[in-house]
């Protein structure tokens, strides 16, 4: 670790077999906490170059726990986080809404590191049990239309950054990894950042697989459709602008889509959405983000697409969804 530190000290990048080794290491024990924040923190002061991004990328890939659900041609509606932003569990909730209007969803979330209440927070306040087995999670798909995937179960080799980013508390270049590590292999992906420069930068990853994508930049900086501001959206053949319009909906303000201030309130506000029993601005903005998740996987518009995923809201879909996926929790 010495040489890697000095050689990022002296404002050197990393090849793409030097990030992957590196994080390899840190895996396997390698390395002493004070060594593995001094690398983190480099990160935190300067921008991640695409052989470095890819190169953690594929180190993590490698190292999960795998898990086959290729029949289902599954979707992960996942953000970076690290926005900053303490919204709601919108990309969660929209995983839901998305499932109740019949599309399969594989969920990989974690615990909220820089935010108040992750995904998998809000899961586990909600009685989901988390679980890495392959023949569970097939069952989760075909009863409820949607499985979480609780990211420490499948990447077990993390467990020695994870005490060191929760006492960092800010966002690390995992962060970005996040989305791009679903150990599921899911065919389809919605993914959403908390900048520019990431999304020319996953954009360019995604571009060589074979997944079928859509990636989300809100410009006022959300890692997701806001409808506070226009979305900046790459997908796999195009590039362009979401307007509020685009959904037949009007601008919200940023106070609209702020989340609850305990993990407790962001399940209330959860369960209270997903009832149907949410504001406009809410109902709107998780419909919005189910929209693109439905046109990602379907083909149709973003405006279809809302509209499907309010019927699947208002009618109780979505919200059956969940209660399905509990009941297999019994």
């Amino acid at each position: 670790m010495k040489n890697i530190l000095n050689k990022l000290i002296n404002h050197e990048v990393l090849s793409k077999e030097e990030a992957k080794d590196v994080l390899i290491n840190i895996s396997i024990g390698s390395y002493n906490p004070s060594q593995i924040s001094a690398f983190l923190t480099v990160f935190m002061m300067r921008s991640i170059t695409i052989d470095e991004l890819s190169g953690f990328r594929e180190a993590l890939l490698e190292m999960c726990i795998r898990v086959d659900l290729s029949a289902y041609n599954t979707i992960d509606l996942c953000g970076t986080g690290g926005d900053g932003k303490d919204t709601f569990n919108i990309s969660t909730l929209a995983s839901f809404i998305s499932a109740g209007a019949g599309i399969k969803v594989a969920k990989h979330g974690n615990y909220g590191v820089s935010s108040i209440s992750g995904s998998s927070n809000v899961m586990e306040k909600m009685g989901i049990k988390f679980s890495n087995d392959n023949s569970f999670l097939e069952k989760c798909i075909d009863k409820a239309g949607i499985c979480i995937l609780h990211a420490p179960l499948f990447h077990p080799a993390m467990k020695n950054v994870g005490a060191i980013r929760k006492e960092l508390v800010i966002k690390t270049f995992f962060n970005m990894l996040g989305p791009m590590v679903n150990p599921s292999f899911p065919q389809n992906q919605l993914v959403g950042v908390f900048n520019l420069e990431l999304a020319r930068m996953y954009a360019y990853l995604y571009q060589n697989t074979d997944i079928n994508f859509t990636i989300l930049h809100s410009l006022d900086g959300y890692d997701e459709i806001s409808l506070t501001s226009p979305t900046k959206i790459i997908t796999s053949n195009m590039e362009g602008m979401l307007k509020p319009e685009d959904f037949g909906v009007s601008l919200l303000a940023q106070s609209d889509i702020e989340g609850g201030k305990t993990i407790e309130e962001s399940a209330d506000m959860f369960i209270n959405i997903l009832s149907g029993k949410g504001n406009e601005a809410q109902n709107n903005v998780v419909c919005a983000n189910a929209a693109m998740a439905i046109s990602t996987v379907t083909k149709c518009t973003p405006l279809e697409g809302f509209e499907q995923a309010r019927e699947s809201l208002f009618s109780g879909k979505g919200l059956e969804a969940l209660n399905k996926l509990k009941n297999l929790m019994i």
